[in-house]
């Protein structure tokens, strides 16, 4: 058996070329070579994509949600994602916590009060700081983070689960296919598209943490103003940060980032239950009780909303929100998509079809809609009423610190700035050691133990990548990185439905199911 298999050593190679590349942005090469830096070079790719196929992203992202929605619905829901003897290995608390730490951690904490505020001072349309826009503020808040997101998630890792716990397939993301590419899958077909889907996760990861990264920076400086939030302190806490993953990284997965996530869920229910109580509660809750029915109204509507007349009227380079927010959302969602779904399927062995789909869509879409109703509704609150100047504040010193200009409203806010900022750094600490393994799984055809030498090498170059882009590009090259890997992912994602159904359609499947409790 070879040491290393050819997707680990394709993938490797890859991103080291890309590391390099990125760290020779301000080389005098590029004198002979104009117009061939990587900032330059992603920028007109992304360019492409968003002007030719965003509607591509629209349209694949809410059909996974339909996919998903009407499996609840349909005898494929009674399939058990292992054999029908098999339980779960978690509980649901400890289920939901992983699966919630590994999808949105750090994006949620990062964008809980900056999204909101965006879209109340700038929203899609009309005019911004009205009612109306703090209403339109909090549901695409929801849009962006809610059902869609998940319904990218369940696929993959429904699909994955799926073959490899009740197929016995090996666990990579080419295996999925065997019911459409047949033995085709074992050649140069299925190692391209595990390389696809290590990149997509490699540039979808290094988004997030670079998101983590100069929101620590940024709190620290807010909290500390000896401390400067530039790129020289982001990169430490990425250093310091990688220290402290890729030890995490060594215990496995029923230690480090099962106990992590827990202690991420408590941390970010007590920081929500404290601002939910602290601040305006009456006002918060009835924003989230009147978004939910919004949201869900006029969710078709949103789904498919792309203004191509506005569009008509920007000038050139200029973006409609469509195009600078949810179209920049659902890739991200894809590009994450690998990561989140190989990791969701490692622990959802022994639950139902049906069971997989309503906990994976259900629960974590409640959870972030409470989140930015909370959060997002707050700082409304306070610049509508109160006059406090969060946007303000974010536009001098950077959406990362608009969290902690709004906690420092309220009593105990530095204290529960330091709550905020230990939160943020165990999401990070979670989602880059969940992304070791998950890498470490996809080149090692599957196996579900990786070596630690293998998540060792895979957490230094998640790290650098999203050091060298933080360093020469800052967050617009992330985004700019996420949605260029988003794009060859989605085509990959939408042969799965088709995949997964054609071996549905083969199942043998039991008229009742038996409780998880029950033998």
């Amino acid at each position: 058996m070879k040491k290393f298999t050819n997707v680990f050593l394709i993938s490797v190679s890859l991103a080291i070329i890309f590391i390099a590349w990125g760290a020779m942005e301000k080389s005098k090469l590029w004198d002979i070579f104009p117009g061939w830096e990587l900032s330059n070079v992603t920028n007109v790719i992304q360019t492409f994509i968003i002007d030719k196929f965003g509607w591509f992203y629209l349209l694949a992202a809410t059909s996974f949600l339909i996919f998903a929605l009407t499996l609840i619905f349909t005898r494929f829901g009674n399939i058990r994602l292992g054999k029908d003897a098999d339980r779960p290995d978690y509980s649901y608390l400890s289920w939901f916590a992983m699966l919630f730490s590994a999808g949105m951690g750090i994006g949620l904490v990062f964008w809980g009060v900056a999204e909101p505020m965006y879209h109340y001072y700038g929203p899609p349309v009309g005019e911004g700081q009205t009612v109306e826009s703090a209403k339109v503020a909090i549901r695409y808040s929801f849009f962006h983070w809610g059902l869609h997101p998940w319904a990218i998630y369940t696929l993959i890792g429904l699909a994955l689960a799926y073959f490899k716990f009740r197929k016995g397939a090996s666990g990579v993301i080419s295996s999925i296919f065997r019911p459409i590419f047949g033995d085709k899958i074992n050649g140069p077909l299925g190692t391209t598209i595990d390389v696809i889907a290590v990149f997509a996760t490699i540039f979808g990861v290094a988004t997030s943490l670079g998101f983590g990264a100069s929101q620590i920076s940024g709190g620290l400086s807010y909290l500390f103003p000896i401390i400067v939030n530039d790129e020289t302190t982001q990169l430490v806490v990425i250093l310091i940060v990688t220290v402290l993953f890729m030890l995490s990284a060594q215990t496995g997965l029923n230690k480090g980032i099962k106990y992590l996530s827990n202690i991420n869920i408590i941390l970010a229910i007590s920081l929500m239950l404290f601002l939910l109580f602290a601040g305006p509660t009456n006002f918060i809750m009835n924003m989230f009780t009147t978004s939910i029915g919004s949201y869900l109204q006029n969710l078709p509507s949103m789904s498919f909303k792309l203004n191509p007349f506005e569009q008509l009227s920007l000038g050139e380079g200029e973006s409609t929100f469509a195009q600078g927010w949810t179209i920049f959302y659902w890739a991200w969602w894809i590009a994450w998509a690998p990561f989140v779904g190989t990791f969701i399927a490692r622990i959802s062995k022994g639950r139902t079809v049906r069971e997989f789909v309503i906990g994976v869509l259900a629960v974590p879409t409640l959870f972030g809609g409470l989140w930015f109703s909370v959060f997002g509704g707050s700082a409304i609150y306070l610049d509508q009423i109160k006059n406090a100047g969060i946007k303000a504040v974010m536009d001098a010193q950077g959406k990362e610190v608009a969290l902690f200009s709004v906690l420092e409203q309220f009593p105990l806010g530095f204290f529960m700035s330091l709550l905020a900022i230990l939160l943020i750094s165990t999401f990070f600490i979670t989602s880059a050691d969940s992304a070791t393994f998950v890498l470490g799984m996809q080149t090692t055809n599957g196996s579900l133990h990786p070596s630690n030498f293998i998540k060792f090498i895979w957490g230094i170059i998640q790290s650098s990548a999203a050091a060298v882009l933080l360093w020469f590009g800052g967050l617009g090259a992330l985004q700019t990185a996420s949605i260029i890997a988003a794009f060859p992912f989605t085509i990959i994602m939408i042969l799965m439905m088709f995949s997964l159904l054609k071996s549905f359609r083969t199942e043998k499947i039991p008229t009742r199911i038996k409780p998880n409790n029950e033998e």
